[in-house]
């Protein structure tokens, strides 16, 4: 079987000596490195390990800027990666994300999540995604999920109106804090959406009690944001040393452990860290590989964490 390492190794060489399109060498997956979860409403089978863009790809047009995103990308379809969660609200995200999927050939290999997000009113959602279609150089998207349940009632009709025109694959709903978790469960019971999008942590558990029991009640896929509780978790560990289980988990860094913590609960199907760096891309893409963690080092990592 080819390592991750190897592939890499041999996509360079090849992309290096012109014999593949600059970026495509890169983009193709090894064979199967990371392990896939299926969606409960259609049985399609997603990477664990997906990415974010708020924050990370909210630059400028700048090479400094961009050419560490385009490795970013290149090492994330590389590694097995698919599923990309972007929106409207997040700056120059969309634009961003779009030009370089098309300049690395790979837009038609992404899985891409956007959302309705701060709009009113059935034209104006149509109108925003009309727009999100042409930042992202694509005429559909996989999932289109309202935003943090802004004007959901009318919004969610939109989406299934998209749905029905083969412009959206994928319905959900969306929120980030545990605050808005009790309101988005009655949502969920209301709508019935394919996906909902949550934060979810070892230091913000509210999700275990709240969502999750629906979620799998329902057979409602989840993605999960905000696994790192916006980098505040890195500072809860800082100088402590791994534990000493670590390895036999197949876990090699404080960012795999958070990240196989939220994938070790049964109604998630798919962990969306954010990072503009090549290396920690390559660092979160390893938290698909390997054993999901027992109850017991769940138990151990949230007490670690205190």
């Amino acid at each position: 079987m080819t390592t991750r390492r190897q592939f890499l190794t041999v996509s360079a060489a090849a992309a290096a000596a012109g014999l593949l399109p600059p970026g495509l060498a890169w983009a193709q997956p090894a064979t199967a490195p990371m392990q896939t979860r299926k969606i409960p409403s259609s049985g399609e089978a997603l990477p664990v390990i997906g990415m974010g863009t708020s924050g990370s790809f909210q630059v400028g047009e700048t090479p400094a800027e961009r050419d560490p995103l385009r490795e970013v990308l290149r090492r994330f379809f590389a590694g097995g990666g698919t599923v990309i969660d972007t929106a409207p609200s997040y700056g120059t995200a969309e634009t961003v994300m779009g030009d370089l999927l098309a300049e690395l050939g790979l837009t038609g290999k992404a899985w891409l999540a956007t959302k309705l997000s701060g709009v009113n009113g059935r034209e104006a959602g149509l109108a925003q995604f009309s727009a999100s279609l042409g930042r992202l150089k694509t005429d559909k998207v996989a999932l289109l999920a309202v935003h943090n349940l802004g004007d959901w009632k009318t919004q969610f009709e939109v989406i299934k109106q998209l749905k029905a025109e083969g412009k959206v694959r994928y319905s959900g709903l969306t929120h980030y804090l545990e605050s808005g978790q009790d309101a988005l469960v009655e949502v969920v019971k209301a709508t019935r959406p394919d996906f909902l999008q949550i934060n979810y942590s070892v230091s913000t558990r509210g999700a275990e009690k709240t969502v999750f029991p629906v979620a799998q009640e329902l057979g409602v896929a989840v993605m999960i944001n905000r696994a790192f509780d916006d980098g505040k978790l890195f500072a809860r560990v800082k100088d402590k040393p791994l534990p000493a289980w670590a390895a036999e988990a197949g876990i090699g860094s404080w960012a795999q452990a958070f990240l196989k913590f939220a994938l070790s609960h049964p109604a998630v199907t798919v962990v969306i860290p954010a990072t503009g760096k090549p290396d920690r891309q390559s660092d979160n893409l390893k938290a698909g590989d390997g054993p999901t963690l027992t109850q017991a080092q769940r138990e151990d990592l949230i007490t670690l964490i205190g």
